[in-house]
């Protein structure tokens, strides 16, 4: 089938982006043509339109390489000729006209369910109820009730877009872990030692949370034998560098190769996702596929709880001691976390790359089918 994936950029600054990437492979690789409408980004079936930072987010913009999509009908319209289906990856302005170009000409037409309020807020270094409502009712107009079936990466998404009385089907389709994330022969580094070792992957973002892991291990009775990670970039970098200055042993805070990725990934002792903001987490997904247990802070906005093997490994959002005190339980019992290998790898089998290119074949044979059929074949809420 063709597809057209409408997306306002499509760089590798953020995990909506990212998995729509590996997606697009997949789907390429079983046969599929795949079509690209953005405003930034690169790709060989890429039909780009204009874009536009805004003025209030635009330093966090300007680091993940991010342009929202200003509409163009006639590059719409060409694209979509020949298109079995329509995906729009975001809720922002430019799926109004992809959405009404897509009905004009008879296009199934889904959405999908990538970025919440709290994405756009935290991009402004700001945390607000009511900029919150604000958002929530530009993505319902923009996209999500525009749109009679919407894709959701976890069950805690679609149940997000439910409590805003969104009426559309909402498939759950995890995003995977992409088929390299696998268990590894690789050798624990040198530097590591006998050392605890806790893993952090992602841009260095306010969301994320990264000052707070490095405040719960300089609250942790064990300090002195722990050695932080935080892998990546982004704006709160140095920021990160001069608070890890407190902590007795220098915390590691570098971009890193894929190769050094995957060998962390193997051989640290813990995984520790602070964000409070996650429709599923895609650092999670690569680190069980590893099989390396994650400790996750219990946000409201976060699907990533999800990934926590049992309550041993959540600490309180936002909470330092709490996150100390979770970090010192799992400190004292290392041999067993590390026993623990198989039985994320078990959790982690649903999760595989192939299954969820499947069902992401199944969403779209489905939705084809429901804009063909005089009968309602989907049925609206959770799938």
């Amino acid at each position: 089938m063709h597809i057209v994936i409408v997306i306002d950029s499509y760089n590798d600054g953020n995990g909506g982006v990212i998995a729509t990437k590996r997606l697009v492979n997949a789907l390429r690789e079983r046969g599929h043509k795949v079509s690209i409408i953005a405003a930034a980004g690169e790709d060989p079936e890429m039909h780009k339109v204009k874009g536009t930072y805004l003025p209030f987010v635009r330093e966090a913009l300007e680091q993940m390489g991010f342009l929202f999509g200003i509409p163009d009908k006639e590059t719409l319209r060409k694209v979509y000729e020949d298109a079995d289906l329509i995906q729009i990856q975001f809720p922002f302005y430019m799926a109004v006209n992809a959405c009404k170009v897509a009905k004009e000409m008879g296009k199934p037409v889904i959405g999908a369910f990538h970025v919440q309020p709290q994405n756009i807020i935290a991009a402004m270094g700001k945390e607000s109820k009511m900029m919150d409502r604000m958002f929530w009712a530009f993505f319902k107009s923009f996209l999500f009730k525009r749109v009679p079936i919407i894709h959701c990466p976890s069950k805690f998404s679609a149940e997000l877009l439910m409590s805003e009385e969104i009426k559309a089907h909402l498939r759950v389709v995890s995003n995977g872990i992409p088929e390299e994330y696998v268990p590894g022969d690789y050798e624990r580094p040198d530097w590591f030692g006998d050392k605890f070792v806790l893993l952090n992957i992602g841009r260095h973002a306010m969301e994320k949370r990264q000052s707070l892991l490095i405040e719960g291990v300089k609250r942790s009775r064990y300090k002195d034998n722990i050695q932080l990670m935080i892998c990546g970039k982004g704006e709160n970098t140095e920021k990160h560098k001069e608070e890890g200055k407190a902590l007795a042993i220098p915390p590691f805070i570098e971009y890193i190769s894929q190769e050094d990725k995957m060998r962390y990934l193997n051989t640290a002792d813990l995984y520790v996702h602070g964000s409070v903001v996650e429709l599923e987490s895609l650092s999670c997904l690569e680190a069980i596929g590893c099989g390396l247990p994650c400790l996750i802070g219990n946000s409201n906005y976060s699907a990533a709880p999800q990934f926590a093997l049992d309550e041993r490994f959540l600490f309180e959002k936002d909470n330092p001691d709490d996150l100390a005190r979770k970090i010192d339980y799992l400190y004292e019992h290392r041999e067993e976390v590390r026993a623990l290998k198989k039985k994320v790898l078990e959790e982690a089998e649903k999760y595989r790359f192939k299954k969820c290119v499947d069902a992401m074949e199944e969403l779209y044979a489905d939705s084809i089918e429901y804009f063909q059929s005089e009968e309602p074949v989907l049925q609206p809420g959770l799938a």
